[in-house]
């Protein structure tokens, strides 16, 4: 073998020394695209016939209400309930009607726990069940407020308290003056209309 020989051998065999290098790296790397994940803030369950997606809380701190949003799937031949079980005992169903899919972003049939149970950018703790094959399992669902703009529409507010304050008596007060108010501008009205 002579000079020139040796030259292409050695050349040939460095050049399938590097392919063989190169194709091992991508053969003990995992492919990305092959796995499944949440590719956006909320996460992902599947729950006997429900499918949810894109799932997560949007409230304003651990102890307020936190409303429910994403989308829940149902591949079944009938109708599913599925049901939230949150902090404190909080608890909101969600109806997925058969083959269909329900998108908890709509303004009709809000999905609201009384308690979040996390501040927002934690992960808190939801059982999930639904009653078409009744199964049951707990995730991690982030909270997020209205720091990002497309989460504001979405921020539950408190419901108001039950027992009277004194700020409450005196905007009933207030109320009242106005209503009297308004009483006797509609009677102007009808006088003047009269005339």
């Amino acid at each position: 073998m002579n000079r020139a020989q040796r030259g292409k051998l050695a050349l040939t065999a460095a050049a399938l020394g590097a392919s063989l290098l190169t194709a091992g790296c991508g053969y003990i790397t995992p492919q990305q695209t092959s796995h499944q994940y949440a590719a956006s803030d909320g996460i992902r369950a599947d729950l006997g016939p429900l499918q949810l997606r894109n799932i997560l809380i949007v409230s304003t701190g651990e102890n307020e209400p936190g409303r429910l949003i994403g989308a829940v799937y149902n591949s079944s031949s009938k109708d599913v309930k599925l049901t939230v079980n949150g902090a404190k005992g909080s608890q909101t169903e969600v109806s997925v009607k058969a083959n269909s899919s329900t998108m908890l972003t709509e303004k009709t049939d809000a999905a609201i726990l009384s308690t979040t149970g996390g501040k927002p950018g934690s992960l808190v703790d939801v059982k999930i069940s639904e009653n078409g094959t009744n199964v049951s399992s707990t995730v991690k669902v982030p909270v997020l407020d209205a720091t990002l703009q497309e989460y504001k529409d979405y921020v539950p507010t408190p419901s108001p308290s039950a027992t009277p304050t004194p700020s409450s008596s005196s905007s009933a007060g207030a109320g009242a003056t106005s209503s009297a108010g308004a009483t006797s501008g509609a009677t102007a009205t009808a006088t003047a209309t009269t005339r």
